[in-house]
Formats: structure tokens, sequence, C-alpha cells
């Protein structure tokens, strides 16, 4: 295989009932398409298409399950009139998204046996992510043979944590036996924007100490110190941490088995109210879109603004302790649909930080969806919005780990 400079990485997200999907050209980095894919193994499954142009396929078909849906993209990418490509020989690999990798990752891996066998071993840890990331990868596997295959683990960069932050004070052999430890996700997110920071503070990488803030749905911070994760908020599952969209954070333990008896709970009972009825929807009953929390605010709701405040005062208070864990941070990164895109979510979060060397530039902070430093120039940690890319960063990877496959293949005699 011989690609040159013109390599096309498609980007593959599976979920249990969608599939995210991107062609990007690394030739430029550019994405030539974003598509998705959504209600795989439900009635009336949609795919929609945008081109690099803006040309647009939106289609109603059904999809039974992953491969057909998979069938339907690369149908999609081709098409002559809204397609990107003329035919599958154009994609020269494909990255693929794993929600968890366990503790053999550290780093991406080309999907061989061994690989598929320990993502299946992860199941366990990942129910809802890791079995339909495995479908993704095997539609893609029987629609595509011999294309080169890469996955990338949320969970990877978060690998260089220290034993004495990943460990929970439980019996030893949780850990032995069951692998329970604290993981961390959103880690190609997180790699993606501390790189980018790292960039933008113009010091050396090992010389760094950076706070990033992924803030969406599901939300989570990391500590990054010489580029590399030292502490996050999510652990052993993507629950714990902050409080966030539909998931309640981290709560006390013993209220697990309280609300059981009181309600009459079955643990998949309670695990489904604190994963999906919980966060800031729980807390205002009205939404768990930061939006309507806003306009509910304004007019007086004293839920949503109750919400808004819990959200706010439990990603300060971590700010607070990962600037003692990296003893006296250079940079405050936002990322991600809320921490790129709200202004007044920001300045929640940053309002009382004035004695940690935190001031940011009232006007700046308005200044959506583009990379910017929104602090003043008298503030000593300096404060980032940038928009996360975590398509490029799978996409790099796998460029990155396929060609140097090639070369290694190349230089060994027949």
């Amino acid at each position: 295989m011989n690609w040159g400079l013109n390599m096309k990485v498609l980007v593959i997200n599976a979920g249990s009932s969608s599939l995210k999907y991107q062609l990007i050209d690394m030739t430029n980095e550019s994405a030539l398409a974003v598509g998705l894919c959504e209600r795989i193994g439900i009635d009336n499954s949609i795919i929609t298409q945008k081109r690099f142009d803006g040309k647009k396929l939106e289609k109603t078909t059904d999809f039974p399950n992953h491969k057909v849906a998979m069938g339907e993209v690369v149908n999609s990418l081709t098409d002559p009139e809204f397609g990107v490509i003329k035919d599958m020989s154009e994609i020269n690999a494909v990255g693929h998204r794993v929600v968890h990798g366990g503790e053999k990752f550290t780093a991406s891996a080309l999907i061989d046996a061994d690989v598929e066998k320990s993502i299946r071993d992860c199941f366990d840890l990942a129910p809802l992510h890791n079995p339909p990331n495995m479908m993704g990868i095997t539609a893609c596997q029987e629609l595509m043979p011999g294309v080169p295959m890469v996955a990338v683990f949320d969970t990877a960069f978060h690998m260089t944590i220290p034993k004495y932050a990943y460990m929970y004070a439980l019996p030893y052999s949780m850990y032995e036996k069951y692998g329970i430890r604290k993981y961390g996700f959103h880690g190609t997110s997180h790699m993606y924007v501390s790189k980018r920071a790292i960039a933008m503070l113009g010091k050396p990488a090992e010389e760094t100490k950076i706070i990033t803030c992924h803030l969406g749905n599901g939300s989570s911070i990391a500590a990054v110190k010489g580029g590399k994760s030292i502490e996050t908020t999510m652990g052993f599952t993507p629950l714990e941490g902050v409080c966030m969209g539909t998931r309640c954070g981290s709560i006390d333990p013993a209220v697990v088995p309280f609300i059981m008896e009181k309600e009459n709970l079955s643990p998949r009972d309670v695990d489904t109210i604190m994963n999906k009825k919980s966060g800031v929807l729980g807390i205002s009953s009205i939404s768990n879109d930061f939006r309507d929390l806003d306009e509910a605010a304004s007019h007086g709701n004293e839920r949503a603004e109750l919400a808004l405040e819990v959200f706010a005062y439990k990603i300060k208070k971590v700010i607070g302790e990962y600037s003692a864990v990296l003893d006296d941070p250079d940079a405050i990164v936002f990322t991600a649909g809320i921490g790129e895109n709200s202004a007044t979510i920001r300045k929640r979060i940053l309002s009382g930080l004035e004695n940690f060397g935190v001031k940011i530039d009232e006007e700046k902070n308005k200044i959506r969806g583009q990379e910017i430093d929104i602090s003043t120039p008298d503030s000593k940690v300096r404060v980032f919005v940038i928009p996360t890319n975590e398509e490029l960063t799978i996409a790099r990877d796998t460029k990155e780990i396929v060609e140097t496959e090639v070369k290694l293949r190349s230089s060994i005699p027949v």
C-alpha cells in the first residue's frame, strides 16, 4: 500500500442505535463529509450526510443492524450526487472510537484478533458502549476486508494517572478480581484540547500544567501535567465526578442502598435514576438542556437557577482541587458543547476565583465556538476556550499507526 500524501481516514463512532462518521482527508486534515445514522434496529431509520461544500443528503430507510447502516454509509460516501469519493478503494484506513480499553491500552492500537478480544473483555466495564463500538468494527471489517482499522480508546489518555490517584479505598481484592478503579473518560477530547493549550501557552510541553473542562451533557475535568493526565473526575464509569445533564456525579455511596430500600428498587432501577434522571434534569425537573435552564432561570424559576448553581459549584470546587494537585496551573480550558458555547456557565464557574489568579475579559467571554484566550492581560492563569475535535484526533492516531505498521512490514524481508 502506497498512499503518499492522499490518505483518507473514515472515523466511526458507533452507539447502540446510532453511528456517527466523518471522512477526513489527511492531506489538509479537512472533513470531506460528516454523517449520522439514527434509529439503528428501530423503524424509520434515518441517514443524514453533509459534504464539505454544504450539500446535504437525507434519507429515511431501515437499518436492522450496524452492518446495514455501515453499508448505507458507504453508499452515501460514493453517491454520484452527494458523495465525496468514487469508490471504496479511496478509504485507506478506518479509525474507531472505543470507550473502554481497561488497563491494557495506554494508546490507540491497530485492530487484530487480540485487540478485539480485549475490547470484548471490557464489555462488563462499559456495557452500554463497548458492545456497539465492537458492532461498528465488525460491520466495517465485513464491508471493507483488508482495510487497516485502528481502535482509539477514551480511557487511554488517563492511563498515566498514578496508582494512588486511581485506586478506590475498597478491599484491594475488588481491584484484583474485577478491575474496580478510576479509569476516566473523554480522553480523546482532553488530549486534543490540552495539546492545543500547550501550543497557545508557548511553553515547552513538559513545563505546562493545565486544567481541561469538557462540559457537555456528560462532563469531566482533567488535570494535565507535562502533557499527561494525572487526575480526572470520571471514574470506574462515566457516572462519577461533577453534576451533569442527567447524571448525578459523585454522591454519598450510602444513598444507593437507602433509596433502594425506601423505593423498593432493583440495582438496574437505581442505576437508571442516577444515569438518566438525575443531574440538572433531576434538580430542575425541566430539562437537561442548559439553554432551557438559562431561559427558565432568567424568568425566575428557582429550581432551574439551583440546578445551574449546583453544576457550576461542583466544577469550581474541582478547579480548586486540581489547582492544588498541579501546584498552580498555567491555564484552564473550556471545551465541548457547554464549555465552548455558554458564556454564562463559564462566568458562573470562574467567578470568585480571582484569588487563584483567574480573571476573564467579559467581552471576549461572549465570543462563541472559536479558539480564544478569554483571560485579561493581568490574569495569572490563562483561560482558553478551545473547540474540541475528537474525530481529528482519532484520524491522526489512525494515520500514524497505520503508516508505522506499513513501514514495519515493508522493512521485514519476505
